[in-house]
């Protein structure tokens, strides 16, 4: 069987159509149909027009590759992102329609489940049976562990191609960010990951698990040519200062504070300056909704305010895709039900908006690196 094959049926057997990611019964059923109806102009055999679909990825021109992945069981504050790759998907067709992503589809997801090591080999067994019944290939059951076993593959077919992922909490970003890191290092390409989030998601655990929403961070700094390779915007929400995470981790921040004393052209200005000067070659942004200022977006886990606008983050990306290609993404942290301002709706829509604007940027990124 051919590496093409051999992935592809990985993908029919770990993957669901875009928008079935959270498992529910009659939960959101007109959304997800109004979904495959824009998507794919029906509502009926959704699962063959979607496999139909993903035998063409091989010929398809674009290189921004789309993944959701509806699991909020990294987070800990308030739950409601796993809604986030259905909602983003929608309001991207419906305010964006000129951006054009390849929809690969949304990983299978047992809610209760993040990561295989935290399991024994009974409810790995239970779980594998419950999500692959037809084989006996051992697949990952775990949402975090499948996104990095589809990403790895992903990245050894198609090299020139990156994934779009939309989450879910923030945890996502590990296998997303880890996969692409292990890809590029085998193509001796040096990158750096572009942050963007009010939190510095650089604990070493909380609550005594190591991969979660708070911690992500910290366990993909091995992978990059050097710690100062991940640089973080719109930080303000944190225990410790700067100085802290700057001299514990290597990292380099930017509070949102600075962005609003100091303006976005000198502070971006010096970021590119210090990626040149570390000869990178390509970039991963990662962004958390909640980099954002919460009158712009509410509806997610952990709103904080005094935060970023969605024009100055705008701006820095904008800057940064002049100097270095964007080559893979992700949007986390879009729960469209969670919104602790109690402006309902109102922020629901104006977080999914800005959301989907600043996709659609990260989305044409790729197809144009």
């Amino acid at each position: 069987m051919s590496s093409w094959n051999t992935f592809k049926e990985k993908i029919e057997s770990c993957l669901c159509p875009p928008g079935n990611g959270v498992f529910t019964v009659n939960t959101a059923k007109e959304r997800k149909e109004a979904l495959h109806m824009s998507l794919y102009g029906q509502t009926e055999n959704i699962d063959a027009v979607w496999k139909a679909s993903v035998e063409t990825l091989p010929s398809s021109e674009r290189k921004a590759v789309m993944l959701g992945i509806s699991s909020d069981c990294g987070g800990g504050i308030l739950r409601g992102a796993n809604w986030g790759p259905l909602f983003l998907r929608a309001t991207l067709n419906e305010q964006q329609p000129d951006v054009n992503a390849f929809d690969i589809g949304d990983i299978r997801v047992i809610p209760h489940l993040l990561h295989d090591k935290y399991l024994n080999d009974a409810t790995i067994g239970s779980c594998h049976k419950a999500l692959y019944p037809d084989t006996d290939k051992q697949y990952s059951v775990s949402p975090l562990s499948i996104t990095e076993d589809v990403c790895d593959d992903f990245y050894a077919e198609f090299p020139n191609k990156g994934i779009f992922g939309i989450g879910g909490d923030h945890s996502i970003s590990y296998p997303l960010t880890k996969a692409y890191l292990k890809a590029k290092r085998s193509q001796g390409k040096r990158v750096a990951i572009i942050h963007f989030d009010a939190h510095t998601d650089l604990l070493v655990e909380r609550l005594g698990i190591d991969l979660c929403f708070g911690s992500w961070c910290t366990h993909i700094l091995e992978y990059l040519p050097s710690p100062q390779n991940l640089i973080q915007f719109g930080i303000r929400s944190s225990g410790k200062n700067k100085q802290h995470w700057e001299s514990t981790f290597g990292v380099k921040q930017h509070w949102a504070h600075e962005i609003r004393e100091r303006g976005c052209e000198p502070i971006v200005n010096e970021v590119i300056a210090q990626l040149k000067s570390d000869n990178i070659d390509e970039l991963y942004v990662s962004f958390d909704i909640d980099a954002l200022d919460a009158s712009f977006a509410a509806a997610t886990g952990t709103p904080e305010y005094d935060g970023m606008t969605p024009d100055e983050a705008l701006f820095i990306l904008e800057q940064l895709n002049k100097e270095f290609p964007i080559t893979a993404a992700d949007m986390m942290e879009i729960a469209p039900f969670t919104d602790s301002s109690h402006s309902g709706k109102v922020a629901s829509d104006s977080t999914l908006k800005e959301g989907a604007k600043l996709s659609a940027f990260l989305i044409n990124a790729i197809n144009n690196s």
